[in-house]
């Protein structure tokens, strides 16, 4: 979610088909299809990733893929798809049957940024059924420690005295995390340097540590134990409040940019025009098992929330999302190549 005046307020709160059963295939009828959904699932069920092992949707996918799979009696196997972004995985699932077998688990600047910035194949609106969110995350802005500033007003009357100096780097143009970098230039009046890595958001975090770059804006999860190590320095917190992981952060609202907030998510999908009920199903179950303690522990230690929205609610989140993240890559200039 990107601040206002960016983004509008918001309510808070897949995988190559398997073949159906022949009596399935014979029988379209509706009471067939509630069978289906009732009996769902019947077979393994893939559940794309357009990003590699390790990564952080990656991590969060394979966790819920594991407890979908021991609640509902049935496979969901991880099937990663990196490339383009994760434009690769979204058309395959797009493609796809919407039989509830085909599901995508993806970070929302992937589902909602890229068609900004590529020619893609899918709609992020038209496309996908939203079944639910997986969580919700504020990222961290750190620093090297030996640069010469603690707080977000710090920052800005460092970049001030030092324009085009200071240098941060993201895991690509128009990444969630390079955005965050050009809301922050843009409120703060400010000029920064962004420096994308071809080798995503783990080669930024090398140079920053190494201090070939100055800043970094990146997911929790990545920056935390570098920050308890003193590796990195924590300047701010993007979201509208501080994280449990790292309570004497503050927010880069309260310490010197008001308004600022900006957070991240990643979510589940299916294809558009999947069962109401089979979506329905899913996004209960994912809820039950992400606000159960054991999973909000482990995702608060990561700087993770799970919200218990509805597909409606998630909906209106990503809609909302790809027309701010389209309002901020076009005033930089970027148009889809």
């Amino acid at each position: 979610m990107i601040s206002r005046p960016l983004l509008p307020s918001v309510t808070r709160s897949a995988v190559v088909l398997v073949a159906a059963s022949g009596l399935l295939l014979a029988d379209s009828s509706p009471a067939a299809a509630q069978g289906s959904a009732d009996a769902y699932p019947a077979r393994p069920v893939r559940m794309l990733i357009g990003y590699a092992p390790g990564t952080s949707v990656d991590v969060a996918g394979r966790f819920l893929a594991q407890r979908l799979g021991e609640v509902f009696g049935q496979s969901f196997v991880v099937d990663n798809r990196p490339g383009a972004t994760g434009a690769i995985a979204a058309e395959a699932v797009a493609r796809s049957a919407p039989d509830g077998y085909t599901l995508m688990a993806a970070p929302g600047s992937g589902v909602v940024a890229t068609p900004w910035m590529q020619k893609v194949g899918w709609d992020p609106l038209r496309d996908f059924a939203p079944v639910a969110l997986m969580g919700e995350f504020a990222f961290l802005l750190a620093a090297h420690p030996t640069l010469p500033a603690k707080t977000a007003k710090d920052l800005i009357a460092l970049a001030r005295q030092r324009p085009r100096e200071l240098a941060y780097g993201s895991n690509g143009v128009g990444s969630a995390f390079h955005l965050a970098g050009v809301l922050f230039a843009q409120m703060g009046k400010v000029e920064l340097v962004h420096v994308p890595y071809r080798g995503g958001g783990n080669a930024a975090l090398v140079d920053v540590m190494g201090g070939q770059i100055h800043l970094l804006w990146n997911s929790p999860v990545f920056l935390i134990p570098q920050i308890k190590a003193g590796k990195l320095k924590a300047i701010g917190v993007t979201g509208p409040k501080r994280i449990a992981a790292l309570p004497d952060v503050p927010t880069l609202a309260e310490s010197g940019l008001p308004g600022y907030a900006m957070t991240g998510w990643q979510g589940v999908f299916a294809p558009a025009s999947t069962s109401r009920d089979i979506v329905t199903r899913l996004n209960a179950t994912i809820v039950k098992i992400l606000t159960a303690p054991a999973a909000r522990e482990t995702w608060a230690a990561q700087g993770l929330e799970a919200p218990a929205w509805s597909p409606d609610q998630f909906a209106q989140r990503v809609k909302a999302d790809y027309e701010a993240y389209g309002r901020l890559i076009r005033s930089i200039g970027v148009s889809p190549e």
